[in-house]
């Protein structure tokens, strides 16, 4: 089974700043900065010590045989300090160390607060949500030179700029040990202020949560505002040294969160950040290679005597991919695929591709006829599976990079409106299901790599509620890789629609070319399907190019999705038809 920690790892660096981080007092508790509880038997001794007794070894016990009720911070509190600045420096030495203290290092910041540290600076946390009063995170966060926006109070949080713009935000819910407007009873615990609940809900509905050293028992505000959040596109991960009380236990399945069992705080955060930089690694090769290889395909590609030198390129890159994604770590007998293991193998299969995808929308871009068949053996080495016997599931999911690679190729042909290229593509035959040949343009869409259809791959990561998951995932995913081609995020996506649109105009041509006697009309779906206003304005270009230009429409001159306007015509039609039987008209 995949270690929860090892999933949380690959979920922070595959989505940068999108995790925000939730501390109590249990991450201080390395530092000797008391917990709650700990304050609250502190206070039973002296209290004790004024009556003349002697309250060990149970000063808990004696407080309850002393007042007939059992010993609370909050109420021990609220009786023996009656204001919020007298609760302030009341508690304020537990906070900050004397002279001893600072001799022997404590209550400075533990391993956990530098680790959160260190992924705040690389920019993969942007935000933390803090229960505690000490200030050990902005020291570590300082430490490594970065000055953190810290709001402790509802004024801070109203003049805040949009966390967006925030490249590190500390959100000290119950206040600064130095501010006395800090929140320790009932009363400032179960209520926050509207401006504190507003910024809760955007933090639990637009970001992943990781949870660690708060026990949930106390914090009825804080509580309330996790059960409410709708969203649970981003996991929730808890971790937790041992089993989660009642509340804590109720909220973890009310966000179906990750629970992981851990040692202490501080090993569960530098663990988590030691696999975050590990992966990031090795997803991303070295920059000066990726560059390289783009300065020397645009070189090859500019002239028809570097034909050799551009073969010789994709081919190596080629062997690249194939040798790695190969190995153990892309077995196909693996346990029955998990959201955890799926969404670790597709990152991997998308880091090994990393190299050619990146050159890929370029190459579309400036594709030629003497280019067409380098790529064309590429897509074919990819498709090919490797192994072919073992959990269904990883034996279909083999073709993925070939699928990464193709989308890519068709990003950049569509922007410089190279459709002759793409028509191309499609008709490479590659091994189809069964190892039957079959034309790239039936094999690799993405609902059809799988048996069962792409809906399968709602068990990728947040994709759980996407009726097209993986087209939703890749678009994502191409977004960067494409920017140099196609840096406008809009077109960007106008542009994915398109290709979408032609792979399903293809796939349908070619079982129309080969239909059988029960055959009925079927194309891959995609995200087109609800982004409706794309849709219109591409299906309304394909059809006005058609009516305008007849044989002469680029989309006839491709061959895309037939040989003449008469053909392409009735395609249309028939994929018009399949598109109202799914409700997209």
């Amino acid at each position: 089974m995949i270690d929860p920690i090892h999933a949380l790892a690959f979920s922070i660096q595959a989505n940068p700043g999108v995790y925000a981080v939730l501390v109590g007092s249990g991450i201080s508790r390395a530092a000797n900065i008391p917990t709650g509880w700990e304050i609250t038997l502190d206070l039973v001794r002296k209290l004790a010590e004024l009556h003349g007794e002697d309250c060990e070894p149970d000063p808990e016990q004696w407080y309850q045989g002393k007042f007939n009720r059992e010993a609370d911070y909050s109420v021990l509190l609220d009786a023996l300090a009656k204001t919020p600045t007298e609760r302030q420096q009341l508690l304020r030495p537990y906070w900050e160390p004397n002279g001893q203290e600072r001799e022997e290092g404590a209550k400075q910041p533990t391993a956990a607060h530098h680790a959160i540290a260190a992924l705040a600076v690389q920019g993969f946390i942007k935000i933390i949500v803090t229960t505690n009063f000490d200030r050990l995170l902005e020291s570590a966060l300082r430490a490594q030179g970065l000055e953190p926006t810290v709001l402790s109070s509802p004024d801070q949080v109203l003049g805040a700029l949009p966390l967006i713009h925030t490249r590190c935000c500390v959100f000290k819910l119950h206040g600064d040990y130095l501010d006395t407007r800090i929140r320790n009873i009932p009363s400032e615990l179960d209520q926050y202020p509207q401006e504190y609940n507003d910024l809760l809900d955007r933090i639990f509905d637009e970001f992943g949560l990781v949870i660690c050293g708060w026990s949930a028992e106390w914090d009825g505000a804080l509580r309330t505002a996790l059960s409410r959040a709708p969203s649970r596109r981003f996991t929730t991960y808890w971790a937790a040294r041992e089993t989660p009380g009642d509340e804590a236990q109720r909220l973890i399945a009310h966000r179906d969160a990750q629970l992981i069992r851990i040692e202490n705080a501080d090993t569960f955060f530098t663990t988590v950040q030691q696999h975050v930089e590990s992966i990031e690694r090795f997803s991303k090769p070295h920059p000066l290679s990726v560059e390289v290889a783009i300065a020397n395909m645009k070189r090859y590609i500019s002239e028809p005597r570097y034909r050799i030198q551009l073969f010789d390129l994709i081919d190596e890159i080629t062997d690249r991919v194939v040798e790695s994604v190969s190995g153990d770590e892309f077995s196909v007998t693996d346990p029955t695929p998990t959201s955890a293991s799926v969404t670790d193998r597709v990152r991997r299969y998308e880091a090994a591709c990393s190299t050619l995808l990146a050159m890929a929308p370029t190459a579309g871009y400036w594709a030629n006829e003497d280019h067409y068949e380098v790529w064309g053996r590429c897509l074919e080495r990819l498709s090919s599976r490797r192994v072919f016997s073992g959990e269904v599931f990883w034996l279909e999911l083999q073709r993925y990079p070939a699928t990464l690679v193709l989308y890519a190729l068709g990003l950049g042909a569509l922007e410089s409106d190279r459709l002759r290229f793409i028509g191309h593509l499609f008709e490479t035959i590659v091994p189809g299901r069964h190892e039957r040949d079959m034309l790239i343009v039936e094999v690799l869409p993405l609902f059809c790599l799988f048996e069962q259809g792409g809906q399968v791959m709602r068990i990728l990561e947040g994709m759980e509620r996407h009726y097209a998951p993986l087209n939703e995932w890749m678009h994502d995913m191409l977004r960067l890789h494409a920017q140099r081609i196609i840096p406008d995020k809009n077109r960007y996506t106008f542009m994915f629609d398109k290709f979408e649109i032609l792979i399903a105009l293809g796939c349908l041509c070619r079982q129309e070319q080969s239909k059988q006697s029960n055959w009925r009309p079927w194309a891959p779906p995609g995200a087109f399907g609800y982004r409706y206003e794309n849709r219109n304005r591409i299906i309304k270009e394909i059809e006005q190019s058609l009516s305008e230009s007849q044989n002469d429409s680029p989309f006839v001159e491709s061959q895309i999705f037939g040989k003449n306007v008469e053909e392409c015509i009735q395609i249309m039609e028939k994929w018009n038809k399949f598109m109202a039987t799914l409700g997209w008209r």
